[in-house]
């Protein structure tokens, strides 16, 4: 349920019923429909997943789950509707705090493997409108993690929220990946945890980390192995 919680948070939403007097609906998207069926699973649930498109005609799966103590639940957790403007820090027990992020980090997380110089690396984050929710996230998983918070950053576009996010490299998202994966969890989106599995198998230590910026500190190694031959 702390998963299910995560990932409502980040694709999930409560919504009104028109005409009913405190009637609600919790609905979640994805364009993955195999964890929409794991949810519903883990739900006890057999609400039909429906298949919908967006404004940019790309197509994702929908459930609608009509139950008034499951909505009654995620609202005294902090789920309201219009969470997207009103999104706070929310309380979640330490013992299911791996579960919530994982379950936030398949909603609206990202990562993937790039180069730098040639050099392979790993980049993972998260992303929200709520700087008051990601604030509190981020104070909670870099302790829990035992790195220091890391800074947020906003971006906006043009007509849209303005969104704020969190990036993990390298040795941190090792760390990350051990504490959402760790305790071998059923629920989580294949996809992303590929990547992680991906990482572990690729040989990058072969060169010696100086403790130069990270911009230009790949750059500057070369520069001094070249010189040392």
């Amino acid at each position: 349920m702390s998963y299910v919680f995560g990932y409502a948070v980040a694709d999930g939403c409560i919504c009104k019923r028109k005409g009913r007097k405190n009637s609600y609906t919790f609905n979640i998207t994805s364009k993955d429909k195999d964890i929409l069926l794991k949810i519903r699973q883990i739900m006890d649930s057999n609400h039909p997943i429906d298949r919908k498109y967006n404004s940019q005609r790309m197509p994702y799966s929908f459930i609608q789950i009509c139950n008034k103590e499951v909505c009654k639940d995620l609202i005294s957790l902090g789920i309201n509707p219009r969470k997207t403007y009103n999104l706070d820090s929310l309380n979640v027990p330490e013992k299911y705090l791996s579960d919530f992020v994982r379950g936030f980090f398949d909603g609206d997380g990202t990562v993937y493997i790039y180069k730098v110089n040639g050099v392979l690396q790993i980049k993972a984050g998260f992303v929200s409108t709520s700087i008051n929710f990601l604030s509190n996230f981020n104070q909670r998983l870099c302790l829990a993690l035992g790195i220091p918070p890391k800074s947020i950053h906003s971006f906006s576009q043009e007509g849209k929220l303005i969104e704020y996010n969190i990036c993990f490299y390298i040795d941190d998202c090792e760390k990350l990946a051990d504490f959402m994966y760790g305790n071998s969890p059923f629920l989580y989106l294949l996809r992303k945890h590929k990547i992680f599995e991906e990482w572990k198998q690729i040989n990058r230590r072969h060169y010696n980390k100086r403790n130069y910026p990270s911009k230009i500190g790949w750059h500057l190694n070369n520069q001094a192995q070249a010189a040392s031959r």
